[in-house]
């Protein structure tokens, strides 16, 4: 096949990034929209780079070293990156190459002065924007310069920036290939850069546009400030007019310089609004051509628009699809769930077939649609109250979106009738007793219902297999919505607010239930994470067991493990911890996350941290500290409470609500416990069939079925085919997603909303969050985002992005918790206040913000976190 060096750039569309670069295939696509004008130029392809890397062989050696170069290393990538530009640039461009070039600038002007711009192949995709990672020039004149800058252009796919981002990103050196744009040069009036969607808020309806007099590249370097103009519903909405005291213009005989602008000029509009509003449209039509919000730099030319690139805006999260027209206001699960990250295809099918209420995905994430409880007033005021008792911050974003009165309607309280739209038939659900039989019962039926789905799921294989799991999932659901079980959950959350509010009103307390329900009884996520602790006090008078956990790896090492003196009473002691526990792990509501059973090497650290850091019997003891310390606080509170005015029945009320949150609070963490044993056994089930279709080469990996849906897992067992293009698609829509932070709550609209806390008792430099557990405490800061990796020492302060129940057994060895992520009523917040841990969630940026080893103080009563250092 004869090598093509040069394509013109009409001649090139969205499909041949890998000959034209990224840059170039947009720009060739951006020229065949009817009303679009793109600057005449034409295409350098990969050819002509690819030829020139083989021009120098010692190019090969430097590449190799780059690979193995950890992002973090800045000296040795600056080092190797500079001499890899230096080799590139000394090239001669060979004379074919260089004829072809010379040929095309002959076609579009040889003496003009014109644009070189790179054009990578792994840039402006759309799922990360390369935006600034490699060169243009600008104004280059003569086919000397121009061979001379395209010579740059290829070198720069080696800078240490571009380096950097690759490596971080996942993309290998040797897979990318450089093209270079070399088109007319355009010499605006004004110059900058157009979001078709909000670039900050999301908002798919607003358009931004950035615009300064001159040249583009005053606003890309920053010179200067960009007058700002937002545009929706075809109106300028907004509008920032900057003082622009410099612009970029193009030099007679090539190249650029910075100019003043003159003093009546700087806050004169560098566009009208008629302009800001026509450009838009040009937008629209930009972004329906490609299909996604897109980020456009345009040229202003004699009152007409110029495009001179156009790519993806990779930032934004996506949107739920829906089949209408209508507002929506989704809020994520993930917040509530206390897991943020993305979950694989088959984790968010098999939750959505389990979970009690409708909900939608977008960007590996699920969300549940409030708009229709938000237009009704009475459902509204109930929806707002719950949700600001747990986190105050998506009942402020929610708020935020109220506020606009267009979005959500406001529907009347009546129903079609005009009767009144109260409650559903059969009024509130009538009060329970404070009986810990209750709990019993509860804790009995779920188990009976999880052992028998194990006796049941073993027979099952195939596609009965899947007839059955969706059997099962309606017994699942059952179990969830059992009213008893409700009523359970929602009196010890009842309690809790009844004696935060009563007794900061009578006693001034703040946050009292968070002493009143140390250790109580029956919480099944704290008993986990003091049952490590007697695990680990039967390894630690066992030294060859600790060297050898020391050193584990492998994840059959429990064979090898009673092998050695003592070894057997310590795999006794883990398997029968893995036989209660083993079905949990972090990221546990996605069915596709490793199990502590199939992962048990995510344990031995945090053991290994309670051999070193915790005294033998340290469980029992710890337990019955907070059941003494609640005791004594219960005490303390009646009797303070009886020397009020009508003392005595606020201290017999006092004292039921303390029995019945007691009673009660327990058992929260009950239903998610039965919820993720059942996980377990659909998973292994699941798994084995995987198994089979690996067996028949139907998949080349087991894990390959975490990428397809329930549904299409179903069709595969039934068809023995599965189509290993989507798998491959899903695989890379997964880790786009891992770079996407979500929102607590997302319209339709895009806008993607976060709350804000609108306090003013935070002191200067503290971080605000939620506070969830009293108490303050001084401490080093353990910045940890895995469980597995873990060293905390006797005294630390866990902060991290947020902890599900697995994360309980690193608990019993900190002295307080800070989270980007939670609620009062999450199960990081209610594990902090069992174990009297001070806890602050809810953090924005907390991992961010505060280094690993910094010391910090957490005030659990107030919600802030100071850094001391």
């Amino acid at each position: 096949m004869n090598e093509q060096y040069v394509w013109d750039l009409q001649a090139a569309d969205e499909t041949q990034g890998a000959i034209v670069g990224g840059k170039g295939a947009q720009l060739g696509g951006l020229s065949r929209i009817e009303g679009v004008r793109v600057p005449g130029g034409f295409c350098v392809t990969t050819d002509a780079f690819r030829r020139i890397m083989t021009e120098a062989p010692s190019l090969t050696g430097r590449l190799d070293r780059l690979s193995r170069v950890s992002p973090d290393d800045r000296e040795t990538t600056r080092t190797l990156s500079a001499e890899i530009r230096r080799t590139i640039e000394g090239v001669t461009v060979p004379a074919d190459i260089a004829a072809e070039i010379t040929g095309a600038l002959a076609r579009f002007g040889e003496q003009a002065a014109y644009a070189v711009r790179s054009s990578g192949t792994a840039e402006d995709l759309p799922t990360a924007s390369f935006a600034g990672q490699q060169d243009t020039y600008l104004n280059v004149m003569g086919p000397a310069a121009i061979l001379q800058h395209i010579s740059r252009c290829w070198a720069s796919l080696f800078t240490e920036r571009a380096v950097t981002y690759r490596r971080r990103n996942g993309i290998d050196h040797r897979a990318v290939h450089m093209a270079v744009v070399v088109q007319r040069m355009v010499f605006p009036d004004a110059a900058g850069i157009l979001f078709t969607a909000d670039p900050v808020t999301g908002n798919r309806k607003v358009a931004t546009v950035d615009a300064g007099f001159g040249l583009g590249e005053a606003l890309v370097s920053g010179l200067v400030n960009p007058d700002v103009f937002k545009v929706r519903g075809g109106e300028v909405i907004a509008r920032t007019i900057a003082a622009k005291q410099r612009e970029v213009h193009a030099l007679p005989a090539g190249g650029t310089r910075e100019v003043a602008v003159d003093a009546e000029r700087q806050a004169q509009p560098s566009l009208t609004d008629e302009q800001v509003v026509r450009l838009v449209q040009l937008g629209r039509r930009i972004e329906t051509h490609f299909g996604c919000p897109q980020d456009i730099e345009w040229c202003l030319v004699d009152d007409g628009f110029q495009i001179v690139q156009s790519r993806p805006i990779t930032t934004l999260f996506p949107i739920p699809e829906a089949d209408d027209q209508d507002s929506h206001v989704y809020l994520s699960v993930g917040h509530q769930q206390m897991m943020t990250d993305p979950m694989k295809p088959l984790g968010l099918s098999v939750w959505q077939l389990t979970a009690m209420a409708p909900m939608r995905q977008a960007g590996g994430r699920l969300f549940v649609d409030v708009a229709a409880r938000l237009a009704s007033p009475a459902s509204r005021t109930a929806l707002l109250d719950l949700i600001g008792r747990g986190d105050p911050l998506v009942r402020d974003a929610l708020e935020t979106v109220l506020d606009r009165d267009d979005f959500i309607p406001s529907l009347p309280d009546t129903d079609p009738a005009g009767q009144p739209a109260g409650p559903p038939p059969g009024g509130a659900p009538a009060p329970i007793e404070t009986d810990p039989a209750l709990v019993t019962e509860l804790i009995q039926r779920n188990r009976a219902s999880v052992d028998a789905l194990g006796r049941d799921i073993r027979t099952r294989t195939g596609p009965a297999l899947f007839d059955f799991l969706l059997e099962a999932f309606e017994e699942h659901k059952r179990i969830l919505s059992d009213r008893l079980s409700m009523q359970v959950i929602m009196a010890g959350m009842e309690a809790t607010w009844w004696l935060n509010d009563n007794l900061r009103e009578w006693l001034g307390e703040k946050n009292a239930a968070d002493t009143l329900t140390l250790s109580a009884p029956g919480n099944i996520t704290s008993e986990m994470g003091l049952a490590l602790l007697d695990v680990a006090d039967v390894i630690r008078p066992r030294p060859e067991v600790v060297a050898f956990l020391q050193g584990v790896e492998d994840e059959d090492f429990l064979d090898e493990l009673a092998k050695l003196p003592g070894g057997s009473e310590a795999r006794d002691a883990i398997e029968d911890y893995l036989d209660r526990y083993g079905m949990r792990c972090v990221g546990e509501i996605d069915i596709t996350r490793p199990r502590w059973r199939e992962r048990p090497t995510t344990l031995v650290p945090v053991i290994l941290d309670h051999v070193r850091n915790s005294e033998p019997g340290a469980a029992a003891r710890r337990f019955e500290q907070g059941r003494q310390k609640a005791l004594k606080k219960e005490q303390d509170v009646l009797s303070r409470l009886r020397a009020l005015p009508d003392g005595d029945r606020k201290a017999d009320e006092t004292k039921r609500m303390i029995d019945r949150v007691r009673t009660f609070i327990g058992y929260r963490e009950y239903p998610k416990y039965g919820i993720i044993s059942r996980y377990f056994l659909y998973k292994q089930a699941l798994m084995a069939e995987a198994e089979r279709l690996v067996q028949a080469d139907v998949l080349s990996d087991q894990e390959d079925v975490s990428y397809l849906t329930f549904q299409e897992f179903h069709d595969a067992v039934r068809s023995n085919q599965v189509d290993a293009q989507v798998v491959r698609q899903r695989k890379e829509a997964y880790e786009s997603y891992r770079a996407l932070t979500p929102p607590r709550v997302l319209t339709s609209d895009g806008e993607t909303l976060n709350g804000a806390y609108r306090r003013d008792d935070v002191p200067d430099g503290a971080l605000a969050g939620l506070p969830v557990s009293a108490g303050t405490v001084e401490g080093r800061a353990r910045v940890i985002l895995d469980m597995a990796r873990a060293d905390l020492e006797a005294g630390d302060i866990l902060v991290t992005a947020h902890t599900d129940p697995s994360w309980s057994p690193l608990f019993v060895g900190i002295t307080a918790l800070v989270t980007e992520v939670g609620g009062l009523m999450t199960h990081g917040a209610v594990i902090a206040r069992e174990y009297g841990l001070p806890a602050v969630v809810g953090v924005e940026g907390a991992t961010r913000l505060i280094r690993d080893g910094q010391r910090i103080r957490v005030h659990g009563t107030d919600g802030y976190v100071e850094i001391l250092s």
